[in-house]
């Protein structure tokens, strides 16, 4: 595994965790201050040494001795599972949205929230949607949103019914849309994928991507009788191995047309 300097204090190293979900791996972020000695790293990805050995690598090739902090964007396991070996290996504290990803003692980080190490600063932005613990940071010194799963480099993010909702998600993407102007974001850092030079146009297709899918599906709820029969309507040129996503992705989009009181087919058919 090679780390690639992406920005003036972002290093990326993608994990060895290839598959339809995670595209070419875990992206795991390494940030370090110019002139720093601690780093910080996001999404350690999975438990594997070798990838581990390679962020610790990573730490010493960016100038930096030691790892000052562990940030999770959310608590799905391709970005999650290698936080407590790293940092035992670090001594380094990990802290998330939810206390129960954060190592003892450490609180949960909380919208607005200034995560500083040396004179690195992070800032936390609640980001729920993908999963409800989602969250994004903003490195405004390199205009930098790392995004986690909530924006990917390419294709499209699931929302994870029952934990993820598309009205979060939809918000929050909004809500990304204007900080990106606020404070003229010019990178986006993702969870997975390359990253992207146009976060305006990334989250305009990504809005666009949502809305047109949501309108797909309350047309084909209109006359079906089951989720099934919206499922191959909707995303029947879906790979196979995808389907079980794709059919995450629909039953948000049906709550959310049954929140706002369309008629569509109940997830039991017994109902």
């Amino acid at each position: 595994m090679t780390a690639t300097r992406v920005t003036t204090r972002a290093w990326l190293v993608r994990a060895d965790n290839p598959s339809p979900m995670t595209l070419d791996g875990t992206n795991t972020w390494v940030l370090i201050e110019p002139g720093g000695s601690r780093a910080v790293v996001v999404d350690p990805g999975p438990d594997n040494a070798s990838h581990r050995d390679a962020v610790m690598a990573t730490v010493a090739l960016g100038g930096a001795n030691e790892i000052g902090v562990v940030l999770l964007t959310h608590g799905h396991r391709d970005h999650v599972d290698g936080a407590p070996s790293l940092a035992v290996h670090a001594v380094a504290p990990v802290r998330a949205a939810v206390a129960g990803l954060c190592s003892p003692g450490q609180r949960p980080l909380v919208d607005g929230e200034q995560v500083v190490v040396d004179d690195l600063r992070l800032e936390v932005v609640s980001t729920p949607g993908h999963t409800a613990d989602s969250i994004c940071f903003t490195l405004d010194a390199d205009h930098a949103l790392l995004t986690g799963d909530t924006l990917l480099g390419q294709g499209s993010t699931v929302v994870a019914r029952p934990d993820g909702r598309l009205s979060s998600y939809l918000t929050s993407l909004r809500r990304l849309r204007a900080l990106v102007d606020e404070r003229q974001l010019r990178v986006v850092l993702p969870g997975h994928g390359p990253t992207v030079d146009d976060p305006s146009a990334l989250i305009d297709g990504y809005l666009a991507h949502r809305l047109d899918r949501l309108a797909q599906v309350q047309a084909a709820a209109r006359d079906a009788s089951t989720v099934d029969e919206v499922l191959v309507a909707v995303y029947g040129d879906v790979e196979p191995a995808l389907q079980f996503a794709a059919r995450w992705s629909l039953l948000a989009q049906l709550d959310y047309l049954r929140e706002a009181g369309e008629r569509v087919p109940p997830e039991n058919p017994t109902e």
